[in-house]
């Protein structure tokens, strides 16, 4: 047995051995007969693209590095899922960089890991990315795309979070409630594209249009988890009947899951006695018959694909994809309906 070359490969389909690498690494022209000439004598010699020559011949190593804050969480975990599956369709391997362990993780990442030629291109999820990160990335050649906000500097993908939880709280007044509460974001959750901000400014102006005060007491925050929900729903739910809400708008699906948890553990009906609605369309929205707005995180991931390879492989002509608003919809089940009278 030995090691077939790429010139084995090209005699056996009558082609040049440029030809071949054309054909097997998919980039540059190669007409259909070629192609199927190649990848026929490829299959019977039994030839492996080496992806170490690959990678000296062409700089490139087919790796795209994926950064994200949390990988526990559904929606950073569904966001990975749509970007890897698209870079597995177009011949990319993928290097996950989980930042939860906090500040000097993602020095070590962004000062020595991505900068080492380990990947081509960088998606960073969620992650406020700061001048100079982008800056060392650039420097290298390294393109980058973010999902979750605006990077000055970067293409990135970014969902309109004021607008969404406009949305959720308009369906909620829609409907008749005037005592709208709201599970938010702690603190904490706000360092990038102060998510938790722009969902509490959606929340307080979708109450000033219709014509609601604004009611702090009507506000519990918790950490984005379906345990944290069930807590601070129970502080607005535990409220004497005449104060506590009849409508709870959670910042994230998970959160009103756990406060759809809270409200039968009170021994409240949902929707009859309180309506519940989120943000994500989480895979288990539909068993809780959850209302929400969906955000479709694996569109995001594949879409933050497209937009990378236009960079890395850009075609004759193309024009270069602008960022774009993300899609949403609200998608209305059984948690929520008019208020009882």
């Amino acid at each position: 047995m030995h090691s077939v070359s790429i010139a084995e490969v090209a005699q056996r389909a009558g082609v040049s051995t440029a030809t071949v690498s054309r054909a097997l690494s998919g980039r540059g022209h190669v007409s259909a007969a070629a192609k199927e000439a190649v990848l026929a004598a490829a299959d019977a010699l039994g030839y492996v693209v080496s992806s170490n020559a690959s990678s000296l011949a062409s700089g490139r190593t087919r790796n795209v590095g994926v950064v994200l804050p949390f990988l526990n969480r559904w929606y950073f975990a569904s966001v990975l899922e749509g970007a890897q599956q698209a870079l597995l369709r177009a011949g990319y391997d993928v290097t996950l960089y989980n930042l939860s362990g906090g500040g000097e993780e993602r020095a070590s990442v962004f000062e020595h890991f991505l900068l080492r030629q380990r990947v081509d291109a960088v998606i960073a999820v969620s992650l406020e990315l700061t001048e100079d990160e982008v800056a060392r990335l650039h420097a290298l050649g390294k393109p980058i795309v973010g999902v979750g906000g605006p990077i000055p500097g970067v293409r990135t993908l970014a969902i309109d979070d004021v607008a969404v939880a406009k949305l959720a709280t308009e369906h909620l007044a829609g409907l008749g409630h005037t005592r709208i509460g709201h599970l938010g974001g702690r603190p904490e959750f706000d360092s990038d594209f102060h998510l938790p901000v722009q969902r509490r400014h959606g929340y307080e102006a979708a109450l000033d249009e219709a014509g609601i005060p604004f009611d702090p007491d009507l506000v519990a925050n918790a950490d984005f988890t379906v345990q944290g929900g069930y807590h601070a729903a129970k502080q607005l739910l535990g409220a004497p009947p005449r104060s506590r809400p009849t409508a709870i708008f959670a910042a994230s699906d998970e959160m009103a899951i756990g406060a759809i948890l809270a409200a039968r553990d009170l021994g409240l009906a949902v929707p009859h006695d309180v309506s519940v609605v989120g943000i994500d369309d989480h895979d288990q929205a539909e068993f809780f018959g959850l209302t929400t707005v969906a955000q479709f995180p694996r569109k995001q991931g594949a879409r933050a694909v497209d937009i990378l390879l236009e960079q890395l492989e850009p075609r004759d002509g193309s024009e270069p994809l602008a960022d774009i608003p993300l899609p949403f919809e609200l998608v209305v089940r059984s948690s929520t309906s008019r208020p009882r009278d």
